[in-house]
């Protein structure tokens, strides 16, 4: 995953068709996609995950694979999971170290069930292997 802080992000440019804000309740299975790149998915704050479910949707039922971008509250403990339900990449909070959220990743380097990114459970691929 991508980690971005907050001055290296730009939202979506007025007019710019590759790059777009979808809201919290919109519909993921509606948006159009053609010609779109990337996807802004907003946390209005850490007890609204929406945007999980926008990212599943979008990455497993639509097949986008573009960049997925967390925006919002995005806490540092919710890094792994937005991975795993299809986030590419985040924009942290000010003030939020960038270092610190990279460790996430270290803390968990692998897991038994599938998910959004890798759907197979660690068995299937050990069994192919």
């Amino acid at each position: 995953m991508k980690i971005l802080a907050s001055q290296d992000h730009q939202p979506p440019a007025e007019g710019d068709a590759r790059a777009v804000a979808l809201a919290n309740d919109a519909d993921a299975l509606a948006l159009p996609l053609d010609g779109v790149e990337r996807v802004d998915l907003h946390f209005p704050n850490f007890t609204d995950g929406r945007a999980f479910s926008q990212a599943f949707l979008l990455r497993r039922r639509r097949g986008f694979t573009g960049d997925i971008r967390a925006t919002g509250d995005v806490l540092i403990d919710q890094l792994v999971q937005m991975q795993r339900t299809g986030f590419s990449s985040a924009v942290l909070r000010d003030g939020v170290d960038p270092a610190d959220a990279q460790r996430q990743f270290e803390m968990f380097p692998g897991f038994y069930q599938g998910d959004a990114v890798h759907p197979q459970p660690l068995f299937a691929d050990k069994a192919a292997a």
